[in-house]
């Protein structure tokens, strides 16, 4: 560990050194060896298929022992040539998964889907609106938007697919290849973000960590609608973030993000509101310097009436019904599982499970869960684990005082994690995953502004996550009467 020479540092601050990279992914590497064979040998009759075991320790290596490789490597290297090399190595990792995820489903499962079971209706439905749209039939296309059940928010993924599959024709793999390159320019898009909040270092290390992190690869190979999601919600802050920085206020730099916007209701409603939520707190907390007192009232009165357009229309519904969700008390996770008949179900009250919001879920390691989250077992060990250095960010930014540097990611992540957790999602992944790429940023920024009693809490949260993944999967077992 070498210490920081400059004087305006403080000394017990520790740089982000290629020996303390490498130190804190082998912990991350050995904790999750040591939880999934502990967890295996005490429930043996219950332990996962060692098909599941070979994926998460594929998926825990590549990142880890990866990232250690090359962010010394990248690190050092001019802007252009860095972002460069990250995107060309990004997108041919995830050209590479899809062709494999594609071959690997259709020989395990006899179709070229995940086994998730939206994914199947995604395509089907597309494929359908795309014959239609070619014979000329837009009457059908526009009757059967209107009337699909599953409202506006989950309009855009479907009318993203019908269109690559009439411009392209029916198949799944062009999908796919856009979530690919999509997912490339991603981690541009979080150097961007990371270095233009906290600086160089911790831009670049998120970056190298977003090339590496396996459900990002791994969500180019499934056919829901995540990946562009996440794309489009990130490239949303990033551009809101430049609009305010660089002060260049051009018809352009101002239609974009609010375009983004539109767009992402089209995914998740819940996305939407946090991104101009979190665009109201940035306006407001930041310095004048970046905005000054006029400036603020006409950003947050045009800020306004952007919202109020989105209220009067359907998005408005939508948004109305995510707000009685949120605050009727409502949990859903604890009704399913006790309408199921599994113990332990009062346990799953979101007010029990709001602290851990950037940890959970939990990785899976015995063979009651779906074979889908089986297989993402180590990704989201990944996630679990980078999770302690997404919050000490959060106090690592007040320390520094960048708080108000900090209010638009911040603002962004604690008020998505914070509705999925209160409203019927606090358990499931999927819901989860739009807030990975801002976790990666803020742990870049809290691994690359450690201070050296920072690595005890560490070593700490690092013996409570192994507590926590042994209890989750004995939860599991015992919810079901099965220990």
């Amino acid at each position: 560990m070498i210490l920081c020479r400059d004087v305006a540092c403080n000394v017990s601050t520790i740089t982000m050194s290629t020996k303390l990279l490498k130190h804190i992914n082998l912990i991350g590497i050995g904790l999750y060896l040591l939880a999934l064979i502990v967890i295996s040998m005490v429930f043996q009759s219950h332990a996962m298929e060692l098909e599941w075991m070979l994926w998460g320790i594929g998926e825990v290596l590549f990142f880890f022992v990866l990232t250690s490789i090359f962010y010394p490597r990248w690190k050092n290297e001019k802007s252009w040539r860095f972002c460069r090399k990250v995107f060309w190595i990004a997108l041919a990792i995830r050209l590479l998964y899809v062709i494999f995820s594609y071959y690997y489903f259709s020989i395990r499962l006899g179709y070229p889907f995940e086994g998730i079971g939206d994914a199947v209706g995604y395509y089907n439905r597309s494929e359908m609106l795309s014959r239609h749209i070619r014979r000329g039939d837009f009457g059908f296309v526009v009757n059967y938007l209107k009337g699909y059940s599953m409202g506006f928010s989950d309009h855009g993924y479907l009318i993203w697919l019908v269109f690559l599959q009439t411009i392209f024709g029916s198949g799944v793999l062009v999908a796919r290849v856009f979530k690919a390159l999509m997912s490339a320019y991603l981690c541009i898009v979080v150097y961007k973000l990371g270095s233009r909040t906290f600086g160089e270092r911790t831009g670049r290390l998120a970056a190298v960590m977003c090339v590496f992190m396996p459900i990002l690869i791994q969500l180019t190979g499934m056919h829901v609608k995540e990946m562009e999601m996440i794309f489009v919600s990130i490239l949303a802050l990033e551009r809101m973030d430049y609009l305010i920085r660089s002060k260049k206020y051009s018809l352009w730099n101002i239609l974009f993000p609010v375009l983004l916007i539109g767009i992402s209701f089209g995914f998740r409603t819940v996305i939407g509101m946090c991104l101009i939520f979190a665009f109201l707190v940035f306006i407001i907390l930041s310095p004048s310097h970046l905005v000054n007192r006029k400036s603020k009232i006409v950003t947050l009165s045009a800020t306004a009436v952007v919202f109020l357009v989105f209220l009067f229309t359907m998005v408005g519904s939508e948004m109305k019904y995510i707000y009685m969700l949120n605050f009727s008390g409502m949990d859903y996770m604890a009704q399913k599982y006790s309408a199921q008949g599994l113990g332990y179900s009062e346990m799953a009250k979101s007010k029990y499970l709001f602290p851990g919001a950037f940890v959970l879920p939990l990785s899976p390691m015995v063979d009651v869960s779906p074979d889908h989250n089986k297989m993402l077992h180590g990704s989201t060990f990944v996630k679990n684990f980078l999770a302690f250095f997404a919050m000490l960010s959060l106090i690592i930014a007040i320390r520094q005082r960048k708080w108000r540097d900090f209010s638009l990611i911040g603002a962004y992540e604690l008020s998505y994690l914070a509705i999925i957790m209160f409203t019927f999602t606090s358990n499931s992944e999927r819901f989860h995953e739009p807030a990975i790429p801002l976790i990666l940023v803020m742990a870049a920024y809290a691994m690359t502004h450690l201070r050296r009693k920072d690595m005890t809490f560490f070593y700490i949260y690092c013996g409570l996550l192994f507590v926590a993944l042994f209890a989750w999967n004995w939860l599991k077992l015992a919810a079901r009467g099965m220990v």
